[in-house]
């Protein structure tokens, strides 16, 4: 058994070496466009999450961070390499396969919050609920809890407009959540907010990802946020390093 006591890492994480990664990308490559305008996003990136951990992933703006999560959350086909999460291997699963294990394994948090404008805050929690159809109680239980844990009770009925933009992104997190994903993929998800609402949302994906036992992958250029995470991965000229 290791220990990471990385210093931004709150509690320690207490890991097993032996145990199969909750996350595996291996010789990853993407590129867009062709002949002299080809730009090559990743060149072969590879690199392992653990389960339990919160990771980091920085690199400069157009280093193909949002690249290489879409890549990672099945939105997106690499040109070469493979990525394995949880024991499954994307490139080996059908379109329906990809839909459900978007649906029910990964959960996804976005720079725009994503939220649909007419509905509630609770409202748009609840949408990946419905799409799997669960029950109305459940659904609204789970609803009611996943507020309650990003701070959010008594905004239920609040829609998009009505609430700061820390708050929108703490309904994008819960929403994130509805699904009890096993990895949690966001890409800046502070960048449209200030610094210290921007640190108030780090700290809280920490929380949730021990409070849920999510594994969550972070794309962020801010050092401040840097040091909550257990580790920090690079990513440059395509390929991914350890800082």
């Amino acid at each position: 058994m290791t220990e990471n006591t990385s210093p931004g890492s709150g509690a320690a994480l207490a890991v097993d070496a032996t145990e199969e990664p909750m996350l595996r990308v291996e010789d990853l490559h993407h590129s867009y466009g062709t002949g002299t305008a080809t730009v090559h996003a990743l060149r072969g990136a590879s690199f392992t999450v653990r389960r339990g951990e919160l990771v980091a992933l920085k690199g400069r703006s157009g280093s193909g961070k949002t690249t290489l999560l879409h890549m990672i959350g099945g939105l997106d086909v690499p040109c070469g390499g493979r990525v394995v999460l949880g024991g499954a291997d994307l490139s080996a699963l059908s379109e329906s396969e990809l839909l459900e294990l978007r649906r029910d394994r990964i959960g996804f948090v976005f720079q725009s919050f994503g939220l649909i404008p007419i509905l509630t805050a609770a409202e748009n929690v609840g949408v990946p609920l419905r799409l799997r159809r669960a029950e109305p109680r459940e659904r609204d239980e789970r609803v009611a809890l996943l507020l309650a844990l990003v701070g959010l009770t008594g905004h239920e009925a609040q829609r998009p407009a009505e609430l700061s933009g820390g708050q929108q992104q703490r309904v994008a997190i819960a929403r994130a959540l509805a699904n009890r994903p096993a990895l949690l993929l966001a890409d800046e998800p502070t960048g449209q907010l200030d610094a210290a609402t921007g640190l108030a949302v780090m700290e809280l994906l920490r929380a949730v990802v021990r409070g849920e036992g999510v594994t969550a992958l972070v794309a962020t250029h801010d050092p401040q946020l840097l040091g909550l995470a257990d580790r920090v991965l690079e990513l440059s000229d395509g390929v991914v390093v350890e800082r």
